[in-house]
């Protein structure tokens, strides 16, 4: 019985015992299994929690490159409209000057026939503004604000937003007055050149993409309303202008005409002379064609001696032909017709009567009477 009781409690399992445990020894595997697995539950969601973390540090890297990568796009882009914006306010500088001091263009290919011909055309100028200072005006402002809204701080406390439609709707009007201008060296001018028309056109759409690259195609395509309007605005404005200043019917359904000279028979009287001489002396003008005959006859009136001190202005000095308009001096005068007087700021349509002249230009005839 002591021998039995000593193997049961003996320290050290025996054979039989290893291989037929006891009942005991199972529920308490058991039990140390469920706790090992418990503490194993308890470390999942460590673990997962450590890798949800690494998780977003991974995906926001990407995210703040791509910010990144958006704004070096968009400062490119205004760096482009400041470039390109400051090359055109040069150009029309010097085609500005050109203009108002009636200077000849410098025109790089050809004869420089053509370069002048569209530049003193008709068309260089909408409602007697010259088209070279709005263009210099625009490119102008288009720099400023490309220069600006790289540097993230825009003039006049107008915000970025505003800063990026305004640049947007000023690119779109000058792409759309390019565009114009483009179909009339098409149609108007064939077979002329004119580089300086062509780099403004390069300019302008150049500009145009760099501003809706710096917008993003999704904000310009909110705004295409306002875009058509402003494209509508810009086509109608150049209609009406070059509407007004095109040359009178007759002129244009007559042939090819070089210039010339008519003859003047008539004699001049000491009146006459004496007008004329006022006339010129208080900055009357007469303009007229050579091919008018109301021209030629209000001349007739003066004589030859008289005519040749009045200050006339030919509009047609090159000869009329297609795609010739009238001088600079004629089309900012807003003539209606030939011959046509400026006396006293103001533009008089048609022949007059010396003694008409003499009353609307204040020549005083008790003087003539008592000089005589």
């Amino acid at each position: 019985m002591a021998s039995l009781i000593g193997v049961a409690s003996s320290p050290f399992p025996t054979q039989t015992s290893h291989l037929l445990p006891s009942r005991s020894n199972s529920i308490s595997s058991l039990i140390q299994l469920k706790r090992d697995s418990g503490r194993r539950l308890l470390l999942l969601p460590v673990n997962c929690s450590s890798r949800q973390v690494e998780d977003a540090q991974t995906e926001s890297e990407p995210k703040v490159v791509a910010s990144n990568t958006s704004a070096d796009s968009s400062i490119s882009a205004y760096s482009w409209c400041a470039a390109l914006g400051g090359i055109g306010f040069l150009e029309t500088s010097y085609l500005t000057y050109l203009k108002l001091t009636n200077s000849e263009a410098f025109c790089p290919v050809g004869d420089g026939g053509s370069c002048g011909d569209i530049l003193n055309s008709s068309y260089s100028a909408v409602f007697g503004i010259p088209l070279p200072l709005i263009g210099m005006i625009a490119y102008g402002v288009v720099a400023v604000l490309g220069i600006q809204l790289g540097q993230k701080s825009m003039p006049l406390g107008i915000g970025e937003a505003n800063g990026r439609l305004v640049l947007l709707g000023t690119s779109t009007s000058m792409a759309a007055t390019s565009a114009y201008f483009l179909y009339i060296l098409s149609t108007k001018f064939t077979g002329e050149f004119c580089p300086y028309c062509l780099a403004s056109v390069l300019l302008s759409f150049g500009l145009f993409i760099s501003s809706v690259k710096g917008l993003g195609f999704q904000e310009v395509q909110k705004d295409v309303g306002i875009q058509l309007l402003t494209v509508l605005l810009v086509v109608s404005t150049l209609n009406n202008s070059y509407n007004v200043s095109q040359p009178t019917n007759t002129s244009s359904a007559m042939a090819e005409l070089e210039y010339f000279t008519t003859e003047i028979t008539s004699e001049s009287t000491p009146f006459a002379i004496s007008l004329a001489k006022h006339l010129r002396s208080v900055g009357a003008k007469m303009y007229g064609a050579f091919w008018c005959s109301h021209c030629q006859e209000q001349k007739q009136m003066f004589g030859r001696e008289a005519a040749k001190l009045l200050d006339y202005v030919e509009c047609f000095p090159d000869g009329f032909k297609k795609g010739t308009y009238m001088a600079n001096a004629c089309q900012e005068a807003k003539l209606e017709g030939f011959p046509s007087w400026f006396i006293n700021g103001e533009v008089l349509s048609g022949e007059k009567n010396l003694s008409e002249l003499a009353e609307l230009s204040g020549f005083d005839m008790k003087e003539f009477t008592e000089a005589k």
